[in-house]
């Protein structure tokens, strides 16, 4: 009878134990796990706002005799004088997408290729004043409007936090960029002939018009930061210095010149344009897959 009893106290004291152990092991805290570094490597797709803005300039020339005497280069003393160049400011909203794909060649640096084409609503427009032959006045306008533009563009990434990263970009770029200039006699009649160039020009009309359309090409380059909110998903801000080299623009008259002394062949001016250069300041989001 003794033995029976030592044996189910034994029993019960193993059952007792075993239970405070499992009670000890669930009251300890429990390890987590820790997570995997944020990587940057591979494709991604996304899409763009922002503003560009950048400062123009144009200059005129006479391409002949008729035009030449309007601006005084023949016969000064009849009172004509050259056009001043025209400067102004153009701006405007922008927006697209991009393309990309990172290489992260170490914990802290990458190698990426982007391509990127913006919608642009970037556009600006000035004019100067200036005597024609007998005081009469005449006033030269250029206008300049970006239409769209786009870049392909190296990236190489700095990342100072595993899920933030700091870059510098640069490479080529292009765009469709607008160029027009016309030349309006405000008050008189400024119609010339000279050799076999000539034109008529009254009060109020427009005597020289010219427009351009083209698609420039040159060069960007630029820095950001671009943050990893999810792991599919960045956020990013941009600056870039855009640079679609210069263009001039022929004007012939509108009007050829008539009646007695009228000569054969049409006149015309040339509008230079500086660089067409413009800063862009966008925010963006990225998806990565």
């Amino acid at each position: 009878m003794r033995q029976i009893i030592m044996r189910k106290l034994l029993v019960a004291g193993i059952v007792l134990t075993a239970a405070m152990n499992t009670a000890q092991a669930a009251d300890m805290p429990v390890k987590a796990p820790i997570p995997s570094a944020y990587n940057w490597t591979g494709f991604y797709l996304g899409a763009n706002v922002g503003y560009g803005w950048g400062n123009r300039s144009a200059d005129f020339a006479a391409n002949d005799s008729a035009s030449a005497f309007l601006f005084g280069i023949i016969l000064p003393a009849a009172g004509g004088n050259p056009a001043p160049p025209t400067s102004f400011k153009s701006s405007g909203v922008l927006g697209g997408v991009q393309l990309g794909y990172n290489w992260q060649f170490n914990s802290t640096w990458l190698l990426g290729l982007e391509t990127d084409i913006d919608w642009a609503g970037l556009k600006g427009s000035g004019s100067s004043g200036a005597t024609s032959f007998g005081g009469n006045q005449f006033v030269m306008t250029s206008e300049e409007r970006i239409k769209w533009f786009g870049t392909v563009r190296a990236r190489l990434g700095y990342l100072p936090m595993d899920n933030l990263l700091a870059y510098v970009t640069g490479g080529f770029a292009y765009g469709r960029v607008e160029h027009t200039a016309p030349l309006d006699s405000t008050t008189g009649d400024i119609s010339a002939f000279h050799a076999t160039f000539g034109y008529n020009c009254f009060a109020g009309t427009t005597c020289f018009a010219g427009s351009s359309s083209r698609i420039a090409t040159g060069w960007t380059a630029g820095t950001g930061f671009e943050y990893a909110v999810w792991r599919n998903v960045t956020l990013k801000a941009e600056y870039l210095y855009v640079n679609l080299g210069g263009n001039s623009v022929t004007e012939p008259a509108l009007v050829h010149a008539t009646g007695a002394g009228a000569t054969t062949a049409l006149s015309s001016i040339t509008a230079n344009y500086g660089r067409t250069n413009f800063n862009v300041a966008r925010v963006g989001v990225n998806f990565r897959y």
